[in-house]
């Protein structure tokens, strides 16, 4: 048995029932559908040809997320997840760059790598270098002024730790803004790379070996087998090319308002909600959330 969650502000009984017949259109043999959270979010059962049902669900409806995944095991016990632009709207070293006045040159390599068009850890290493000199505060004055948490993001950990899950941050950003950004949401752990300081100053080198796409996988493969789970046990979601590796070994791959390579490869995509649309994704309505 499958599982489709369709996620929107305004979702109706209309559309649910068009959605069952556009999956029985393509064989999927639907069965009842029942709301998580009036007009909010609700579940579509189905027994087969998941990736139909996909093909047929994402962008039926304006605005919707899709989420078609197996009806069992969908509350996932492990939660590994992308920092920047997934877990906060910005991506630190962009901002960080603005405080040196380099962000145009520094962003546009930022997308490229992000696209999986250069080599994350060169493309690090290029960015880092050009931010040597820049004073130590720049970094605190970046945390508080620039980096904002994305909306759902305390909700989604806390919920998860609340019901038993481990959570883990893994960033291709840097130590000085993930331990505080994963302290402040709720993360069990976090890991990311060092930025290297001397005399208050950048030196314009990070801590090797940097924290890259393999990192990602080896963190969630690793954190599986420590805790002794199957890989359907697991979410990630990430909205990078770096975030490829571990979207695709976990159970349940998301790519979070994700750049296109991520987006067409990943188990389910949402595009439209916030990190909250992952709970409605493991049957939880919102009465069920840790808001605070």
């Amino acid at each position: 048995m499958f599982i489709a969650t369709l996620v929107a502000d305004g979702l109706s009984a209309g559309q649910l029932s068009e959605a069952g017949d556009r999956l029985a259109g393509v064989d999927c043999a639907p069965g009842a559908w029942h709301w998580l959270d009036e007009g909010a979010a609700a579940d579509l059962l189905f027994v087969s040809h998941p990736q139909s049902a996909r093909g047929v669900l994402e962008g039926a409806f304006p605005f919707c997320d899709v989420i078609v995944q197996p009806a069992e095991g969908r509350a996932k016990t492990l939660l590994v997840a992308d920092m920047d632009s997934t877990m906060i709207t910005v991506e630190c070293i962009d901002e960080l760059a603005d405080y040196a006045g380099i962000k145009p040159q520094i962003a546009d390599v930022t997308e490229r790598a992000m696209r999986g068009e250069l080599d994350f850890a060169s493309a690090l290493d290029a960015r880092v270098a050009l931010l040597a000199g820049l004073e130590e505060s720049a970094i605190d004055r970046c945390l508080a002024e620039r980096v904002k948490l994305m909306p759902g993001a305390k909700a989604l950990v806390r919920t998860m730790r609340a019901r038993g899950a481990t959570t883990i941050l893994v960033s291709g950003g840097f130590t000085r803004f993930a331990e505080p950004v994963g302290a402040e949401i709720g993360f069990d752990r976090v890991i990311a790379n060092r930025l290297e300081i001397a005399d208050a100053r950048l030196t314009g080198t990070v801590t090797k070996p940097i924290v890259d796409s393999a990192t990602k996988e080896t963190t969630l493969l690793g954190a599986l087998a420590e805790l002794g789970l199957d890989a359907a046990a697991s979410m990630a979601v990430g909205d990078g090319a770096n975030d490829l590796a571990m979207i695709r070994k976990a159970g349940l791959g998301v790519a979070y308002h994700a750049k296109p390579i991520v987006a067409a490869a990943a188990g389910a995509r949402i595009d439209h909600g916030d990190l909250t649309a992952l709970l409605y994704a493991q049957g939880l309505p919102r009465r069920e959330w840790v808001l605070d």
